[in-house]
């Protein structure tokens, strides 16, 4: 029975001042919490209790989710985790109608350092600052939080220089990887002849075990939008442009309430506020193609084409969509521009490291006890992020090593946790920023694997244009995928090499310059895993399966009795019967039947199994 803690014993279930809030971002829905929000509703039916039941986005603990948050009189506000429908009868009974809190289910609690807490204590939250906190299918929430406050001040009170000027002194950095000053890049737009520009939001986000973008345009799209209009009041721009991702529904439908909200409130159309700026924004679904995140391929594509990168210059800056100046920055590098204006160039530049200003958005995902989504100030080390918010690895088990960057980005190890997470430290170390991508790994994970994973991605999404990306990229997938074969010879690590070194010098855009740094930035670490699978001819990670070997140790286990238990579990899900023995003797596998499956491996409750 879980524990409750009482703080207000009511005599009536009828109750007023009572808000349920129910996160439905992606990860929430995901996790079932539209069943969760239809089992408060029919709660609250059958039990005749008044209360305001609404929705907000993901917070960040994408690990708890479901997430509902009840705020009451008695108890403020109180945040559970891991809700089910199951749980509702007894939550909101024992919440709502007794005034008692469930301290088992608890994930945040107002006024109390303790549950989950140091998941948020530990951040700078600029971009998240509204995510999970306002309802974003409602522009009034917004509003409340000093929404489109920004773009007032600059329409009342600053010219079009000046608002370039305070974005460069803010330091403010593009998001979307390459790292470009924004404030540079909205001059070049600015200073661009035409009469006609347009601005672009870029939200074509593909990298592997990223969401920011996402979670941003789910939690908080009026945020972008104000971005987008601050940044075409500044260049000179009436029309803007949100390339999306087609398998972002949820996100496409927030933009367009958002739009349309904006529109009747008068920050989007003709005459804005009462000035003579005029602006509108249009949202283009994009098909999921990698390669669009790149600018020049994402403008081809809203051009009705095929989206493949041209060459540069001249930049959509000077020559963009259709030909006219064009400003190009990702979701995050817009939902930072109105806490600058509002805050100050000078409070922003204060946070983060010299090169790097503010703060960055991360969603950190794989072997991790809390996957999702963080924001942190530039400068900060992959070991806090980790170790310290993400919680470490699951189940204790060593920390093999972090991807990130995206596909396109490097694996770093043990040694480099103390890094801080900044534009040129990365660089240096053969990672990169990336968008914010960060998928972490144990020791059971393959390097050799992973970099053969990463680059099946790249090659995969390669548009086919330039032949060092299409073919290139192809041929070194071959000799990954030979080595996890068991397969590959000791020239193919020089080959590789080459490869990869012509490739990025090569190929004509960033997709094809950044693919083979998987590959390189784990020859460069983990080397030994490389030699392992050509000259020993075994995965030391137990992944690949071609060089998997199984045995239940029976010395092992005299030497440490917490291991096999002879319980049997691996002979009942041995589908080949490679398991022989009995619980009286012990059990050994036998290779020559063996399949290596490794559905003993996954079903050893004691963790017995283990490589020879």
């Amino acid at each position: 029975m879980a524990k409750t803690t009482k703080t207000k014993t009511t005599k009536t279930a009828k109750k007023s001042n009572i808000k349920i809030i129910v996160g439905l971002g992606t990860c929430g829905v995901a996790a079932g919490a539209l069943d969760v929000y239809k089992e408060i509703e029919s709660y609250l039916k059958t039990n005749k209790i008044k209360a305001e039941v609404t929705q907000t986005s993901c917070i960040g603990m994408c690990y708890k989710e479901p997430l509902v948050e009840l705020i009451t009189p008695e108890t403020g506000s109180v945040t559970y985790g891991d809700v089910t429908p199951k749980k509702i009868s007894r939550l909101l009974d024992e919440h709502i109608v007794k005034g008692q809190s469930v301290d088992e289910w608890i994930v945040l609690k107002e006024g109390d350092e303790g549950y989950e807490r140091n998941f948020l204590k530990k951040q700078y939250r600029i971009v998240l600052r509204n995510c999970g906190r306002i309802n974003p299918e409602k522009i009034d929430e917004y509003i409340k939080n000093n929404g489109y406050k920004a773009i007032e001040k600059v329409l009342k009170e600053m010219n079009r220089e000046q608002v370039i000027e305070e974005v460069k002194k803010s330091g403010l950095r593009g998001r979307g990887g390459a790292g470009f000053p924004t404030g540079l890049k909205w001059e070049f737009a600015y200073k661009a002849e035409g009469e006609k520009k347009y601005i672009i939001c870029n939200a074509d986000e593909g990298d592997p075990g990223a969401f920011m973008d996402r979670a941003v345009l789910e939690g908080d799209p009026h945020s972008v939008l104000e971005g987008m209009l601050i940044c075409g009041y500044a260049v000179g721009a009436d029309t803007g442009y949100i390339y999306v991702r087609a398998e972002y529904p949820l996100a496409i439908k927030r933009l367009k309430i958002a739009i349309e909200e904006a529109a009747k409130r008068g920050y989007l159309g003709k005459n804005i506020l009462n000035s003579s700026f005029n602006f509108e924004v249009k949202i283009k679904e994009g098909a999921g193609a990698f390669v669009c995140g790149e600018e020049t391929a994402l403008i081809t594509s809203i051009e009705g084409r095929r989206g493949t990168p041209r060459m540069r210059p001249p930049f959509p800056a000077i020559s963009g969509l259709w030909g006219k100046p064009t400003n190009v920055n990702n979701v995050e590098t817009f939902a930072n521009i109105s806490w600058i204006i509002l805050n100050g160039a000078d409070k922003y530049s204060a946070i983060g490291t010299e090169k790097g200003k503010g703060t960055k958005v991360f969603s950190v995902s794989g072997k991790i006890k809390r996957g999702g989504l963080i924001e942190v100030p530039i400068g900060t080390t992959l070991r806090e992020i980790i170790f310290g918010i993400a919680g470490g690895i699951r189940e204790n088990i060593e920390f093999k090593a972090v991807q990130i960057g995206g596909p396109t980005g490097g694996c770093l190890t043990q040694d480099q946790l103390g890094y801080p997470i900044d534009y040129e430290t990365l660089i240096s170390a053969g990672a990169a920023m990336g968008s914010g991508g960060m998928v972490v790994m144990d020791k059971t994970s393959c390097m050799v694997d992973i970099a053969k994973f990463f680059l099946s991605f790249t090659q995969r999404e390669s548009c086919g244009k330039c032949v060092p990306c299409r073919i290139g990229t192809k041929r070194m997938l071959e000799i990954v995928t030979k080595i996890t074969r068991g397969q590959g010879e000791e020239a193919d690590i020089d080959l590789l090499k080459t490869l990869a070194e012509n490739i990025k010098i090569s190929s004509l855009c960033g997709l094809g310059q950044t693919a083979p740094n998987p590959v390189l930035s784990t020859l460069r670490y983990f080397g030994a895993e490389y030699e392992a699978h050509i000259k020993g001819q075994i995965c030391p990670a137990n992944a690949c399966d071609e060089l998997v070997a199984l045995n239940v140790d029976l010395l092992f286990f005299k030497i440490n009795p917490n291991l096999c238990k002879n319980c049997g579990l691996c002979v009942k899900h041995c589908a080949s019967g490679a398991i022989e023995g009995s619980k009286e003797e012990g059990y050994r596998i036998d290779e020559s039947k063996c399949t290596k499956c490794r559905v003993c491996l996954t079903k050893c409750p004691f963790k017995a199994i283990e490589t020879i």
